[in-house]
């Protein structure tokens, strides 16, 4: 999150967000992949990565609108290193996933 929103300490909207990353479970996957990716999107998380456990991958989705992200990274295998645009601007290493 912005450095300025990290000190009010409430909760913040997803467009007040840099990144919101979900990892997947058993009992979570098609929540992740489906339904929390569209409505990131539509409420303009600018980000969302996805770590799916169960196919083994992460997926960068950016751009977001009011159909879902118009951009898609991946999937990438785990071990895979997956660039994060700015303002990260750093490769995220994924062998430990």
């Amino acid at each position: 999150m912005p450095r300025e929103l990290a000190k009010g300490g409430g909760a913040l909207l997803p467009d007040q967000t840099l990144l919101v990353v979900d990892v997947t479970s058993d009992s979570n996957g098609d929540t992740d992949r489906v339904v929390k990716r569209r409505r990131h999107a539509e409420y303009g998380a600018p980000l969302y990565l996805l770590v799916d456990r169960q196919q083994r991958a992460c997926t960068l989705y950016s751009v977001p609108g009011n159909l879902g992200y118009t951009k898609v990274d991946g999937p990438h295998p785990f071990g895979t290193p997956l660039p994060l645009p700015e303002p990260f601007g750093l490769e995220l290493d994924t062998s430990a996933f």
